[in-house]
């Protein structure tokens, strides 16, 4: 299914977070991972655009899936990876994350983008009205209005 205009930038974040669980993947596979750096990229990622993104889906998108009774279930699944989500980010900007750990954090981030993309996503654009959909994508992009500004420079890996 089409992803509807109102989804995608919420779709977009979650292509760079794909991108970024690509990126270390490939490191670990080639067995040349920085684990430092890794973890700086990573804490980066959350604080410019990963908080935001979170809050954007617990304060909006999820309060409006939850009306469906099909999709509370999901809707805990998904509030319960970003619990766990969370704490890998707090253990990447403490540096206390091993080669282990940044495997573990990209499967499960993948796996949490991919069951909000193919599950969440699809089920509501079956379930909400044209009309539903457009007044979610307007609370989206205020939600998400502040994660445009955000701007933080690299941090150097042993920082």
């Amino acid at each position: 299914m089409l992803r509807d205009k109102n989804l995608i930038p919420l779709s977009h974040q979650h292509q760079h977070a794909l991108a970024l669980c690509v990126r270390i993947e490939r490191s670990l596979d080639a067995s040349k991972a920085d684990v430092k750096a890794w973890q700086s990229e990573i804490e980066q990622h959350f604080a410019q655009e990963i908080r935001f993104h979170f809050a954007a889906e617990e304060e909006v998108l999820f309060p409006e899936a939850r009306k469906s009774a099909e999709l509370a279930g999901l809707v805990d699944e998904l509030v319960e990876e970003h619990a766990r989500l969370r704490n890998l980010f707090e253990r990447a900007a403490r540096r206390e994350m091993g080669s282990a750990e940044l495997g573990e954090f990209t499967k499960l981030l993948s796996g949490h983008i991919r069951k909000e993309e193919r599950q969440l996503f699809e089920a509501m654009q079956k379930i909400m009205s044209t009309d539903e959909m457009a007044a979610l994508g307007q609370r989206l992009e205020m939600s998400l209005r502040e994660a445009s500004k955000a701007c933080i420079l690299p941090q150097r890996a042993n920082s």
